[in-house]
């Protein structure tokens, strides 16, 4: 039996199982239980990968760190636009990696440059371009930094630096990461258009801003409401463009959100104790938050603070869509009651509630302690919002979810 046919007539099976038993004459045990891992996670994660058969996937931890097949396609969207209206060119990614990213961005391109130091990913994305229909790629096995020196011109160059360290600890700071596009980046800008660059999600985008130059997008992107990506577009032209800031959640409905990043944005503030119950309460996505565009987001949803620091918006009415199916980048909620937290006030609103999905904003206690406090099990249709108003005042903020006019679960 060949490690192809076994490959296929397993990968469905629980891999601790088959590790046990003993292979056939012919069959690599290692290499065909990490493609069957592979491919397993593949279906998950990178659905396309996972129906073209004879891929090879590199060890786990590599298939947990690559682009989901949605974050891919999105940059691949962001590619396209970059490039409307111009002739096919050259897509060069100094850090190829798995390949995922560079497979969705490189379509299109007359020609697409896969760089990668390491001998071994490069003879995998050889043999999965091929696989992939990919008929435009060049692998190049060369470290970024050399490779850039060499390069004669490209329109879009993509880099995703390796985010750990030499004793495998994570980075976030963009000089810790490897190669270091801060000290890199003239360099791309002299010989490209556009550079794409992929940056930790914990890092603070002020802090990128203040390394990197000619910076004109910002995309933070979000999979579900938890942050991802963040992405840099920086432009080799030295206008004195605007950054937009774009934010999406990708696998929900939530419509994307831009706007003119840093602009400072008035949003009225609540009046102290105005009467919250029936009104709508909206928190920001993931994505918004972490721009810190929730401002400007509020402004465009005509919503009103109940405190600077807080970021929840109120609001007496439903946003209108033309498209029902696409909604406010937010968490959107019917206020059902409110209260201070004295015995009385907690009594009354903890009636009938086992159960609570609990968030604590602008709040002096954790999750857990106000849990504890509060004798709620995780879970059920309610929510509280724990937060502080504008007067000062500690409250609790009793809701049901509201979606398209109708408050779930009611």
């Amino acid at each position: 039996m060949t490690n192809e046919q076994y490959i296929l007539r397993n990968r469905e099976a629980d891999i601790r199982t088959l590790a046990l038993k003993k292979t056939p004459e012919g069959v690599d045990p290692l290499w065909c239980l990490r493609q069957i891992e592979g491919y397993q996670l593949a279906k998950k994660k990178l659905p396309e990968w996972a129906a073209t058969d004879g891929l090879w996937f590199p060890p786990r931890l590599s298939m947990e760190q690559c682009s989901s097949e949605s974050t891919a396609r999105y940059k691949q969207e962001t590619v396209q636009r970059l490039m409307q209206g111009q002739k096919p060119g050259v897509f060069v990614d100094l850090t190829g990696g798995f390949g995922v990213d560079f497979s969705y961005m490189a379509r299109g391109f007359q020609t697409a440059v896969y760089v990668e130091r390491q001998e071994e990913l490069c003879r995998t994305a050889g043999h999965n371009m091929r696989l992939l229909g990919l008929d435009n790629v060049t692998t190049v096995n060369a470290d970024s930094t050399a490779y850039i020196d060499c390069l004669d011109r490209a329109d879009i160059i993509y880099a995703d630096p390796a985010r750990r360290n030499t004793a495998g600890r994570k980075t976030v700071a963009i000089e810790d990461c490897t190669p270091d596009i801060g000290a890199l980046q003239h360099k791309i800008l002299a010989k490209s258009r556009y550079a794409i660059i992929k940056l930790s999600p914990m890092l603070d985008i002020t802090q990128a801003l203040r390394t990197l130059t000619n910076v004109r997008e910002i995309h933070v992107v979000s999979v579900k409401g938890e942050c991802k990506e963040l992405l840099c577009v920086l432009s080799a032209s030295n206008d004195t463009a605007a950054t937009t800031c774009h934010c999406v959640n990708l696998g929900t409905t939530d419509k994307p959100f831009s706007c003119v990043y840093g602009s400072n944005t008035a949003v009225s503030i609540l009046p102290p104790d105005t009467p919250l119950a029936g009104k709508l309460l909206f928190e920001p996505n993931a994505s918004i938050l972490k721009a810190g565009v929730q401002d400007a987001f509020a402004a465009e949803y005509r919503l009103s603070k109940l405190h600077p620091m807080s970021n929840l918006y109120v609001s007496d009415t439903e946003p209108q869509a033309e498209d029902l199916s696409v909604r406010p980048p937010a968490r959107i909620f019917r206020i059902m009651e409110t209260g201070d937290f004295s015995k009385s006030s907690l009594k009354t609103l903890l009636h009938g509630c086992g159960k609570g999905n609990i968030t604590i904003r602008n709040f002096p206690s954790t999750v857990a302690e106000l849990r504890k406090r509060l004798r709620l099990k995780e879970g059920g249709d309610d929510y509280f919002f724990a937060t502080t108003m504008q007067s000062g005042r500690h409250v609790l903020i009793k809701c049901k979810t509201f979606i398209n006019g109708k408050n779930i679960n009611a």
